[in-house]
């Protein structure tokens, strides 16, 4: 065994990550996850899309987890955990009624992915955006990114962080209008059209 010494923290090496995992199928599973918007709220909108590997093929075992503000840009102060039976254990999910904003997806087969919830207000001077976490296969750390929303080129010009990207890629970030409330938005985590992902210090 290596004995470390922690005298000198700024000495000490960080632990290194490794893939992610082992997962716990007690843990991972949330039935209606990405179900956000309580049901039938009149301003829903569906974003969907797809997780591809480096070879383009699907990923059928990714998580995606989204967080958004409310359509008035707070963001939610009502917890957006699994609900369970206090009697049974079971799982109870969402009260079908407060936003949470928060919402956990596996992919399925195929490797799509979708969530229903609420379009996101403006935060500052941020355009309106719904923050995404990406957890799969062969990634030693999971990956942050955003996904915008198309409509007001004004504010996406003017966003903090988009505008740091070369333009070239800003699509990337961008979901593609579907009509009728649908957004695609495809992660593709390497090769060509490569998702920007973000770093956060």
């Amino acid at each position: 065994m290596t004995k470390i010494d922690t005298s000198r923290p700024e000495t000490v090496l960080p632990t290194p990550s490794h893939t992610v995992g082992p997962f716990y199928g007690h843990a991972l599973p949330f039935p209606g996850g990405g179900d956000i918007a309580p049901v039938g709220h009149p301003d829903t909108i569906t974003v969907q899309g797809y997780v591809y590997d480096g070879e383009g093929n699907p990923l059928p075992d990714a998580f995606v987890e989204l967080w958004g503000a409310d359509p008035d840009g707070n963001i939610p102060q009502v917890d957006g955990s699994i609900r369970r039976d206090p009697a049974s254990g079971g799982y109870l999910g969402r009260n079908g009624v407060e936003f949470t904003g928060w919402g956990r997806i596996q992919t399925d087969a195929n490797g799509h992915w979708y969530a229903r919830t609420l379009r996101p207000g403006a935060r500052g001077q941020s355009a309106p955006y719904l923050s995404v976490c990406v957890f799969a296969r062969g990634l030693l750390v999971h990956l942050f990114t955003r996904i915008y929303l198309p409509g007001d080129e004004a504010a996406l010009a003017a966003d903090p962080v988009l505008s740091q990207v070369p333009q070239a890629r800003r699509g990337t970030l961008i979901a593609t209008d579907d009509g009728k409330g649908t957004y695609r938005f495809d992660i593709r985590l390497q090769g060509e059209g490569e998702t920007v992902f973000l770093e956060f210090q």
